[in-house]
């Protein structure tokens, strides 16, 4: 992956050339890991938490959901940030504040104190991803899109598996607030190599209005709807798990702290490793002359189907079965992660993928806010996690339907045809020409990828 060269993209922006380089990408997925392990380290110190504070299961649930208070509608001014000022400060200060929140969570005297830093903790995360996919569309071709989406994905699932095994081991010897206070400080490190990153001017620019589609003509995309609902579903179950399986497994399977931390690190590093290996994949299709559409959307597919199925088991096994069931959902949760990452910039393109993801995120983590609180609702109500599981299994289904159904086919839009369309929607004559040029301009850009992944191929065998 190298970022040594740059062109005019046809909608609008300069966009690199030869890629994204591996520093940006290992950096990006190391940010995604310092991410997840601080917003998770509340769902791993909950059985801590919880004793210490004396709060029911709805008040643990409500304090799990709160980071999701500012995280799901923050997405929207994150993503028109990253568009508008450059994308790697944006990142930058969005990640001191997370840091601080965390550290400071660890000195919270009460349940209303770690009830507030939990919203600020969502304030800062909230443009990690806008961000992050601002700068991927812009610097990684479509054939890069694959490995560096997986790596990306699959930081969060280490952060997860991270925090889970490594921070519950430390939480039962030093504390949890101990762990808090040092998890915040360590994540503060990573700005001294990200501001020493060389910066790439011409591989993306300040946004301007003429660059990319209006608001307006972004909401009025059939696929971006298609693609929010089943994010929406998607984020439902991958919440429930980051959320709840500390507790599931304590309490509904009867693992200790201690043998729980192994388990659930395991789940979340099968979903990173099926995230770089879906991402590779993904890749080497495209690179052997498969369209675009096919390829993410049979991860995306693949993936849905296999949580619905791994969900739905988790409700009715054993509890052995339970831990074969987990096992498969961390798998097709990160085949999941990697097809939608894939997805969002592929839609959005270089001038509109911060805002997409803005938008997707924000309905997203709806999920965020109401799968940790009814999850907590329901264990109180019948006292076992299979309503949750199977609620959550039915979301998934659901997800196939959007990405299968309305989002109609993945590939690159022309924003420059989309908005003519809008201007001259009224003839039906025009709104023909103008879809036959918006034909005309994605095979234009199917072609050129074509081309360029088949320039790479023959470059590599010779």
């Amino acid at each position: 992956m190298r970022a040594t060269q740059s062109r005019q993209n046809d909608t609008g922006p300069v966009v690199a050339v030869n890629g994204v380089s591996p520093r940006i990408v290992g950096l990006l997925a190391v940010a995604s890991f310092i991410n997840y392990v601080d917003r998770g380290s509340l769902a791993t110190a909950a059985p801590l938490v919880r004793e210490e504070f004396s709060l029911s299961s709805t008040q643990l649930g409500l304090l799990l959901s709160a980071f999701f208070w500012s995280y799901a509608p923050g997405q929207l001014p994150a993503g028109w940030l990253a568009e508008r000022f450059n994308a790697r400060r944006v990142l930058a200060c969005g990640l001191a504040i997370w840091g601080a929140a965390t550290a400071l969570a660890g000195l919270a005297p009460g349940f209303v104190t770690l009830l507030v830093l939990r919203i600020l903790l969502g304030c800062g995360e909230s443009v990690m991803f806008p961000a992050s996919f601002k700068i991927l569309a812009c610097e990684a071709s479509e054939g890069q899109r694959g490995r560096a989406n997986g790596f990306l994905a699959s930081g969060l699932y280490l952060g997860s598996a991270f925090g889970t095994l490594i921070g519950a081991l430390l939480m039962a010897q030093l504390g949890w607030r101990t762990v808090f206070i040092a998890a915040g400080c360590a994540s503060l490190l990573w700005l001294w190599p990200w501001w020493r990153t060389p910066h790439s001017p011409r591989a993306y620019r300040r946004y301007t209005p003429g660059d990319g589609p209006s608001g307006l003509t972004l909401l009025r995309r059939r696929e971006l709807w298609g693609s929010c609902m089943g994010a929406f579903c998607g984020a439902y179950a991958l919440y429930l798990v980051v959320t709840w399986l500390p507790m599931y497994l304590v309490k509904a399977r009867g693992f200790s702290m201690a043998q729980m931390a192994p388990i659930g690190a395991t789940v979340y590093a099968l979903a990173a490793v099926a995230s770089v290996l879906t991402g590779w994949l993904s890749d080497c299709w495209l690179t052997r002359g498969a369209s675009g559409n096919r390829v993410r959307k049979t991860a995306l597919l693949v993936g849905f189907g296999g949580i619905a199925l791994c969900l739905s088991l988790c409700a009715y096994s054993d509890r052995l079965g339970s831990l074969l069931a987990l096992a498969g959902c961390g798998v097709f949760l990160g085949v999941k992660a990697t097809g939608l990452y894939n997805c969002v910039q592929t839609l959005g393109g270089p001038t509109a993928s911060a805002r997409w993801m803005g938008v997707q995120n924000t309905c997203a983590n709806i999920a965020g806010i109401s799968a940790p609180l009814i999850t907590g609702l329901l264990v109180d109500q019948t006292g076992s996690f299979t309503a949750a599981f199977v609620i959550a299994a039915a979301l998934a289904v659901v997800g196939m339907l959007a990405f299968g159904l309305i989002v109609r086919r993945i590939e690159p839009i022309d924003w420059r045809v989309a908005t003519s369309t809008r201007r001259a929607g009224a003839s039906p004559g025009a709104a023909r020409s103008d879809s036959a040029a918006r034909t005309t301009a994605n095979s234009r850009l199917r072609t050129q990828e074509s081309a360029r992944l088949t320039s790479m191929a023959t470059r590599s065998s010779s």
